[in-house]
């Protein structure tokens, strides 16, 4: 299992959050001569949603200890070594809590790196319908658009609050569901490794909200736009693209 990986080029694609979504990805210095670069022992960063502010902490949590094979690919060849993480002496954790808590946290780091993922993919279908709506003339064709349009924005207004643009906006637009799965992440991965009773009680909860919300998603891009699609092409429009 790959824990994380760094690139010596900058993701040119990354979007600034205002400090409300991920940082900007880690890049390996490369200049010539003795270049040195610090892994804080944590998983990959969760993506966020462009545009939308959720303040919270996106870094992935910190792996457990044990030994990891660290590799340095080029060009030319790969170099590995391997490095350990050793547990807090002062800590009393034994290693099953330490492994509990690692499946817990990879298991929802996970679930909402799919969740913004989707989101950004349904984002970018809506974007595309409502430029397909605005240019047809057929009627039906531009009423069934306009159905569609709505499940779309329904869907994503339970995923994600778009109003909120600063950390305080949570007065007036509340936080929707990824929010408060990322708020569970947050307050789960803490220093010290411990699966409380209450997040495994929360995260029930959410998962289960999750299940229905997904079957919402998969319904979208595996019929509705497929079908809706298959009405574009015989209309001679074209197709949405995901």
């Amino acid at each position: 299992t790959v824990i994380r990986k760094f690139s010596s080029e900058k993701d040119t694609t990354y979007q600034s959050h205002n400090g409300g979504g991920p940082p900007a990805p880690k890049v390996l210095p490369k200049k010539v001569g003795l270049n040195r670069f610090v892994w804080d022992m944590r998983y990959g960063t969760m993506p966020g949603v462009p545009g939308v502010y959720i303040e919270a902490d996106f870094r992935g949590h910190v792996a457990p200890p044990g030994t990891y094979t660290i590799q340095l690919k080029t060009d030319r060849k790969t170099v590995e070594t391997r490095g350990k993480i050793v547990p807090v002496p002062t800590y009393e954790v034994g290693e099953s809590q330490y492994a509990n808590h690692d499946a817990f946290m990879r298991d929802m780091e996970a679930k909402l790196t799919e969740m913004h993922v989707t989101v950004n993919r349904l984002w970018k279908a809506k974007k595309q319908l409502e430029h397909v709506i605005a240019t047809i003339s057929d009627a039906k064709l531009k009423d069934e658009g306009k159905v569609f349009l709505k499940k779309l924005k329904a869907w994503d207004g339970d995923m994600v609050q778009r109003k909120s643009q600063a950390y305080d906006d949570v007065e007036n637009f509340p936080n929707k569901f990824t929010a408060e799965y990322l708020f569970l992440i947050n307050q789960t991965g803490s220093e010290i490794p411990r699966v409380t009773k209450a997040s495994e009680n929360r995260k029930e909860e959410l998962d289960a909200q999750w299940k229905n919300l997904k079957a919402r998603a998969e319904k979208l891009m595996q019929s509705n736009i497929p079908d809706y699609n298959k009405r574009l092409w015989e209309a001679g429009i074209g197709a949405i693209h995901l």
